[in-house]
């Protein structure tokens, strides 16, 4: 294959597991998104490309008049279930003539993916005794019957604690029907797919949510965890014929978009009676950082939360407030007692050793330049007693290593590392750095990211779950890891169990019933998470299999509004349906003077005979000269003598602050000086561009790109010959709409060696 062929297709959207690994996982390139190695891409001649198409109509019908019409178009695979579209590899030249083809509704190129116990299960209200006490009568629930179709990198079905349930299912990547975890032998060995069945339905040496589901393995993500939306799609197509139940994704992107083809996938498939559930992503803690196809509308989308965990917490001389320290997993477990001096050693490379003694001392530096496994080897080469990693992007990470490694790390967002860093540059005597352990629980995972989502406004996550040191099957044994990837399957294994109690239920009656039970979460100073960062709640399945009451939707959002003068009228209509033999009267609790500007009119009490449902109308009258700017938030409580159900809602005045741009990539293409890019723009720009910075200096050295009046949706390009001397730069990727700007910041690497064809 050229270089070509293998990065452009690189470039179109990458995405990544939700597992928080460097090396084989989350090596990540500029914000935050791992590259796909060379040898996982399809191959495909050169002059081409591989798309993914949506037909406007019939999708055989669409198929015969691109192959009639179009010479260089060669059909790969139909998704007429899950999609209504199919892939196909067509020329470069060729690509605008397809766009216009009535037939055609939309084109994308194809996306890269890749894959970002025994102490949460119990937590989340599930485990060995949950007991279905419904019409008077006692069952054990265990998910038995229920298929759950993992989309993954494979599973190891030969794990003894997963050999029991496991029943089949596809390896899309080498196109056969053995969907093992990737081996040494075959390249970049993988873990993910087998933690993430083990978290669903483990049965032996631990139990999962459900362990006595079905498990259906789809490989659709090859060595090192890579894959593209055409393997993700066949996969989904594949799940549905197979007639599985529950299918989970534990993977995703940084591209804030409710249509990119996996999340209208998933709304698809919901449709057609599949319960979707997929990680929401590993970018937070900042607003709208959801990413596809976490923002599927239908799916239900999971951020990650604490279970109880002991965590290590360090207080520095010279620093007022305590820093809770993320522990990289596969290092040597933190457990440092004495006081230790900490000292700076910049990105942790060899040159930045020169001339510091660090033995038996804390290291601090920056993440990025190297992955953590030659960061935490050079500092245990160097006798460190242990590594603090800060990030180089905003907001906190976690991250882990696949070989163990006889020294301790821990991560810190990259407020707090340049707090240190500064401490350290302005102090004449030592920092010293003093090691406390706190239980915590029930608090937000600081990665997890946080919505809403774009364009259409929705909350997401929907919910959480645990998703952080969670213990679970792996190839050969067993394994701790972090992410949203294991916060998602916990929510699949419940709705596996939701299933099995009522096997009539629809995937919106499932998900109603797992948002409507969950708890609402609070920060360690007693603030309430907002809807967008926790969506419902953290789950709990025990509540969940108890309720007698579904409410959809379980979310609310009133989308946005101008602010000026006048009366606006936002409404929703809200289901209630009693699923109790008996009738039930609920009262109907909007956040009444809450919110200066706001008046709701509403049924103050609906009643429901038992096993039916009903329909009601709230409505907002909006003053919009009386109301503030901004977000607004809230509850709206739907209450019964048996239970109260709160269901989150979101409005925003004037155009929400989202970012213009995201999800920038620059790799090289089939040219000496050559290169590829794209980004994503949630809301289309008037202009944007892309500026070259030294990073040390800061000092301007060039403009790259210049784009303007684009809509909304991936930008990608070509630069023929870039003339800018080899080294790292700065990139800062600038958009403006509607009147506002965001600049998104990035590192490149300009003149790596080039192989030509």
């Amino acid at each position: 294959m050229t270089k070509r062929g293998t990065v452009y297709r690189l470039l179109l959207g990458i995405l990544s597991v939700l597992i928080l690994l460097q090396g084989m996982s989350m090596a990540m390139g500029v914000n935050g998104v791992a590259l796909a190695a060379e040898n996982q891409q399809p191959t495909i001649d050169s002059s081409k490309r591989v798309v993914i198409v949506s037909a406007s109509g019939d999708v055989n019908r669409a198929v015969d008049v691109v192959e009639n019409r179009i010479s260089s178009a060669t059909i790969r695979n139909i998704y007429e279930n899950v999609y209504g579209g199919f892939s196909l590899e067509i020329a470069e030249k060729d690509i605008e003539r397809l766009k216009q083809l009535s037939v055609i509704a939309r084109v994308d190129d194809v996306a890269h993916y890749q894959p970002s116990l025994e102490g949460s299960i119990p937590f989340i209200g599930a485990g060995d005794r949950l007991m279905d006490k419904q019409d008077g009568k006692e069952r054990l629930l265990t998910g038995k019957g229920v298929k759950v179709g993992v989309i993954d990198t494979g599973v190891d079905y030969k794990h003894p604690d997963l050999e029991a349930n496991y029943r089949g299912g596809y390896d899309i990547v080498d196109q056969d029907d053995d969907p093992m975890e990737t081996k040494k032998s075959q390249g970049e060995p993988t873990l993910h797919g087998t933690h993430v069945a083990g978290i669903i339905a483990a049965n032996g040496r631990i139990k999962g949510v459900a362990p006595e589901a079905e498990i259906y393995a789809y490989r659709a993500l090859g060595p090192g965890g890579q894959g593209t939306t055409e393997h993700i799609l066949e996969a989904i197509e594949r799940a549905f014929k197979d007639d599985v139940d529950v299918i989970n994704l534990s993977l995703g992107n940084t591209v804030n978009g409710p249509d990119w083809p996996t999340s209208l996938a998933l709304d698809r498939v919901v449709e057609k009676g599949i319960v979707a559930v997929t990680s929401n992503g590993n970018s937070g803690p900042s607003m709208w950082s959801v990413g596809s196809p976490g923002t599927s509308t239908k799916a239900i989308s999971v951020g990650a939360s604490l279970p109880p965990v002991e965590v290590p917490v360090i207080n520095v001389n010279g620093l007022k407030d305590e820093l809770t320290l993320t522990p990289i997993l596969g290092a040597k477990s933190w457990q440092l007692k004495a006081s230790f001096e900490l000292v700076d050693v910049g990105h942790g490379l060899l040159t930045d050793y020169k001339g510091k003694d660090v033995k038996d001392k804390l290291v601090l530096m920056k993440r990025g330049r190297s992955n953590f496994a030659e960061k935490l080897a050079l500092a245990s080469k160097a006798g460190a007693k242990g590594v603090l990693i800060y990030n180089n992007l905003e907001g906190a990470f976690a991250g882990a290593v696949t070989e163990p490694i006889p020294i301790t790390g821990a991560t810190l967002s990259k407020t707090e590392g340049e707090a240190l860093r500064s401490l350290l540059k302005q102090r004449k005597h030592k920092v010293k750095v003093d090691t406390q352990y706190k239980v915590k629980q029930d608090l937000m995972a600081p990665f997890s990211s946080r919505g809403p989502v774009t364009e259409t406004w929705e909350i997401k996550p929907d919910l959480v779950a645990p998703g952080v040191a969670i213990q679970s099957t792996v190839p050969k044994g067993y394994l701790d890891l972090n992410g949203t990837s294991m916060a998602s399957p916990h929510v699949a294994g419940a709705a596996a169990l939701l299933i099995e109690q009522h096997p009539d239920w629809s995937p919106e009656q499932v998900k109603s019933a797992l948002l409507n039970s969950t708890k609402r979460l609070q920060d360690e100073q007693g603030k309430e998470y907002l809807p967008f960062e926790q969506g419902a709640g953290r789950l709990q399945v025990d509540k969940a299999i108890q309720t007698r009451t579904l409410i959809s939707p379980a979310t609310l959002s009133f989308g946005e509004l101008e602010k000026g003068e006048g009366v606006v009228e936002k409404e929703v209509i809200i289901s209630i349906e009693n699923i109790s033999k008996s009738t039930k009267e609920y009262t109907i609790d909007p956040p009444i003077g809450e919110v200066d500007g706001i008046s709701w009119e509403f049924e103050e009490k609906v009643t429901v005979k038992g096993q039916s449902k009903k329909a009601f109308t709230l409505q907002a009258t909006i003053d919009q000269h009386a109301i503030q700017k901004g977000l607004h938030t809230g509850y709206i409580t739907v209450r019964n003598k048996d239970e109260d159900i709160h269901l989150p809602y979101m409005l925003f005045i004037e155009e929400p602050n989202y970012p213009r741009v995201m999800a920038f990539q620059m790799a090289h293409s089939d040219k000496a000086n050559g290169y590829y890019y794209e980004y994503y723009l949630p809301g289309g720009a008037e202009e944007s561009s892309v500026h070259l910075f030294d990073p040390d200096t800061l000092e301007f050295v060039a403009t790259i790109i210049e784009n303007q009046d684009q809509s909304r949706g991936m930008v990608n390009g070509e630069i023929d010959n870039l003339q800018v001397a080899p080294g790292r730069y700065k990139a800062l990727i600038y958009a403006k709409n509607e009147g506002k700007t965001d600049i998104l910041e990035a590192m490149i690497h300009i003149g790596e060696e080039w192989i030509g064809s």
